[in-house]
């Protein structure tokens, strides 16, 4: 199953974010992955795996498993990168073993200080505080990102972490059209709102962490794991489901792109046998009950700044 973008390409309604992977896990990971039927990965420059990333998938092609046409290869520009994309998207492109990109992303909405292209770095101030750029407009970025289409570098483009009035401004100012907002999105911070907006103004939603961030979020933000939410496990129960393949489907019903991540092959499996059954329209009503508006990825704790004041 596939999303149809306004740039006119395709994109996979299911992929594997590579956030937070071993580098000596990834290639057994992303090989796995394309054999269960994965084509769409995740990455970020500030992932700083990109390199094993892209030795996995130049492995996968040069022995035939998969051909690079049928992959959707998303990678992100970091904010200490905003006044460089240009040469940002070609060390990722390089790292990644890649002469092309299916979808460049802004990972957030805020230029830092500079610290060298690709290393991803976060500059804080003595007191602690993310060091911004207020020289560089999101609008010159955005230019910059129109050019890599221009220059066949990238297929499509796109924003993440934005949220409605951000979006709404780059609509305007913006020749080429974001493609994609990537956002947290899941049944504890539904964000119906911004997923509608984008939606009406054809950019498609991909929820980053799709489940919650369970483990993870939990023990770096303190958050609460929606996977053990009554409601989820009895319609897990009643759909012969797991709670995580509930609430993926429940993204899908949404219309929205998934990312979810896992280093378990079973869990691998199970995010991708969604696509053989539907939610009724009470059970997506109910879910859609449940919303705390609870953030869990929260950048706050390592900028030293809220960057969603």
């Amino acid at each position: 199953m596939s999303i149809t973008l306004n740039s006119g390409f395709k994109m996979p309604a299911i992929g594997l974010g590579v956030l937070d992977m071993e580098k000596d896990e990834i290639r057994d990971l992303i090989l796995g992955s394309i054999k269960i039927g994965y084509r769409h990965f995740d990455c970020a420059a500030d992932y700083q795996n990109e390199a094993e990333v892209g030795e996995a998938l130049a492995e996968a092609v040069r022995t035939g498993l998969v051909k690079r046409e049928e992959l959707f290869i998303t990678t992100k520009l970091w904010n200490s990168d905003h006044g460089h994309v240009i040469e940002a998207c070609k060390d990722s492109l390089k790292k990644l073993q890649l002469d092309y990109l299916d979808l460049y992303l802004i990972h957030f909405p805020v230029a830092t200080k500079h610290t060298g292209v690709g290393t991803t770095a976060s500059a804080l101030d003595d007191e602690g505080v993310l060091e911004i750029d207020t020289t560089i407009t999101l609008e010159t970025t955005w230019r910059a990102m129109e050019e890599l289409v221009s220059m066949g570098l990238v297929r499509s483009i796109g924003i993440s972490n934005y949220d409605i009035f951000l979006t709404r401004d780059c609509l305007a100012y913006s020749k080429v059209k974001p493609a994609v907002n990537q956002i947290e999105t899941h049944p504890y911070f539904q964000r119906d709102s911004l997923v509608k907006f984008c939606q009406k103004h054809g950019i498609c939603v991909t929820a980053h962490t799709p489940l919650g961030g369970a483990v993870a979020n939990t023990e770096w933000f303190g958050s609460i794991s929606c996977l053990a939410d009554p409601v989820l496990k009895g319609l897990a129960e009643k759909y012969k489901r797991t709670v995580a393949q509930v609430v993926l489907r429940w993204g899908i019903q949404r219309n929205t792109v998934l990312i979810p991540k896992s280093t378990k092959v079973k869990r691998l499996e199970e995010n991708f046998q969604v696509f053989d059954f539907k939610l009724a329209d009470e059970d997506m009503a109910l879910i859609k009950s449940i919303d705390r508006g609870q953030r869990n990825n929260q950048p706050t704790k390592f900028w030293g700044i809220n960057p969603f004041a």
